[in-house]
């Protein structure tokens, strides 16, 4: 099994699989096989280390990239593979929350609320505070929120560590945003992280028992982590220290949302006795793509010294066209993707256009319509934010949690009952003079005497429906 393993690596990946024990930090350029070593690490380490499958924890970023970790692990040993511990940083946590979270008094079947969700119990937060939406966006006071919770700040310590205009509200506004994510038996994805964090530190029995499970920890796109995803793995490694962290700090480009580079530069002076190694042989560019990526990135300050290098051909030499608006582009790019069809022997298929921000999308895809080109848009809206994907969520996660507020206001008009917003309004008051949850009051609708009969009679066949 080990020759299996290692043959199909090459000299610098097969150092790097091979070396099991102590921290281990892999610098993987971009095309060098970075998914390949850590599901061959991986694969060495339970046949011919014999490591369990369950004392070893994967993370990686994406849970498509989980999955294909986990397939290909599978494809290698089989079944056995699927006991292994892979997933998200928000996946793992969720299972060691909902495992040992009541330690810490986290209800175990708490839900996950979502961007969508997040802002609208950011917004319910301010109308409690009275507080104008139109000269505070509730976007940029959840953004304020999450970078406290990426630090591992509570609501009672903000104003200690974040000053502002933006930040004085949005720290009011956390504590109330708390207060009703509890209210709601809820977590957001950053308490996923934080609250594990807060769970490790603050249960000693909790704390052992994961760092006896996980003998060997890896980390994949170590670039990218924020300081609570930091300390998390810190505390988790604490006792073997066997930890395989693979990154590139040319690749950081997920600053805005907390991640801290300068992690991946520091990993040295976290880990004295640790050993790096350097992915430099790309396996997917042209050599003139390589040498363009290398003369952009090299004048980064502080960054690890390393040049990709490759055995593929030259390639195509790289066009820059200047256009004169966003319509110009558009259409000299649908323009020459025509011609290389016509005239090349290219197929549609081939080509690729990428794009900063999804609103450029218009343009492009009116010139390829006018054009008759044929395309696929990826990522513009996933399936889970349909309306009608997010409406059933919502029934699904009301059914397993009736307290859950969000979800409530969402779909108890969905689809229309009669049950409009003045209704909602006095229902709500009826709650709040009660002193009882949302679904409570729905269940004493009978007591509400400003809400029209009508209307009673169709909050009752919806109470009925949830709990049936």
């Amino acid at each position: 099994m080990e020759k299996r393993i290692i043959e199909n690596l090459n000299e610098q990946q097969r150092a790097a699989v091979q070396h099991t024990e102590g921290p281990v930090l892999v610098f993987a350029g971009a095309g060098s096989g970075k998914t390949r070593v850590l599901t061959y690490r991986i694969a060495y380490l339970m046949s011919v280390k014999g490591v369990r499958p369950w004392n070893i924890l994967a993370v990686t970023f994406t849970n498509k990239a989980a999955n294909e970790m986990k397939e290909r692990i599978e494809a290698l040993l089989g079944e056995e593979a699927k006991r292994l511990w892979a997933g998200t940083f928000h996946g793992i946590c969720a299972r060691i929350l909902r495992e040992r979270g009541a330690e810490i008094g986290i209800d175990p079947a708490f839900t996950i609320f979502d961007d969508s969700d997040q802002i609208a119990l950011v917004r319910e937060s301010m109308d409690s505070l009275a507080l104008d939406q139109k000269r505070f966006q509730a976007r940029d006071i959840l953004s304020a929120i999450s970078r406290a919770k990426e630090k591992l700040v509570l609501p009672e310590d903000y104003h200690r560590h974040f000053a502002g205009r933006i930040e004085f509200v949005a720290g009011e506004v956390y504590r109330v945003y708390q207060e009703k994510l509890a209210a709601n038996h809820a977590l957001d994805f950053d308490d996923l992280i934080m609250f594990t964090v807060f769970l490790l530190k603050n249960s000693p029995s909790a704390r052992e028992h994961y760092q006896d499970r996980f003998h060997y920890i890896l980390v994949d796109e170590y670039q990218d982590i924020n300081y609570a995803q930091y300390v998390l793995v810190r505390i988790l490694s604490e006792k073997h220290r066997n930890i395989f962290c693979v990154g590139d700090d040319d690749q950081s480009i997920y600053r805005w949302r907390g991640a801290d580079v300068g992690i991946i530069l520091q990993f040295e002076s976290d880990y004295p006795e640790a050993t790096i190694y350097k992915l430099e042989q790309n396996y997917r560019s042209t050599k003139r793509i390589l040498e363009a990526a290398y003369h952009v990135v090299k004048h980064n300050r502080g960054r690890a010294d390393k040049k990709l290098w490759t055995a593929n051909e030259d390639g195509s030499h790289i066009e820059i066209i200047k256009a004169a608006d966003e319509i110009d582009e558009a259409n000299s790019i649908a323009r020459s993707i025509e011609d290389k069809v016509r005239f090349d022997g290219r197929r549609y298929s081939d080509f690729v256009i990428l794009y900063r921000i999804n609103a450029q999308s218009r343009v492009f895809e009116e010139a390829l319509t006018n054009r008759r080109i044929p395309y696929r848009l990826i990522g513009s809206v996933r399936f889970y934010e349909r309306k009608e994907i997010k409406d059933i969520l919502a029934y699904l996660r009301l059914a397993a949690n009736p307290y859950e507020t969000v979800s409530l206001r969402r779909v108890i008009n969905v689809p229309t009952r009669g049950i409009g917003a003045s209704s909602l309004e006095k229902l709500e008051q009826f709650a709040n003079r009660e002193g009882i949850p949302l679904f409570d009051a729905l269940r004493r609708i009978d007591d509400v005497s400003e809400i029209p009969k009508r209307t009673r009679n169709a909050m009752a066949e919806f109470v009925a429906m949830i709990e049936h």
